[in-house]
């Protein structure tokens, strides 16, 4: 358990910092889920419209430095690439 004045201060910031970190980890998480089953499915469209939603959630999380700028860019191609190869078929 933290001791000093400034040590508890940061203890609270920290859980309310996780508890906003988690939210917007589960949204983005989400989201890729959503296209993902889309696609699993064999729905086009459905994948289509899930797809600006799930690029918003990743954007938000690079944003608030959940994510890194490279990883998001990396999430955002691998689920535009699916369903680029869906359409092909």
């Amino acid at each position: 358990m933290p001791i000093t004045q400034a040590a508890k201060k940061a203890l609270r910031q920290s859980i309310v910092k996780q508890k906003r970190n988690y939210s917007v980890r589960v949204n983005y998480k989400r989201a890729i889920r959503e296209v993902d089953e889309a696609v699993k499915a064999g729905k086009i469209d459905e994948a289509k419209n899930a797809l600006p939603r799930a690029q918003k959630e990743i954007d938000m999380a690079e944003k608030k430095n959940i994510l890194h700028k490279n990883t998001a860019a990396r999430k955002k191609a691998r689920l535009a690439r699916v369903i680029t190869k869906l359409e092909k078929k």
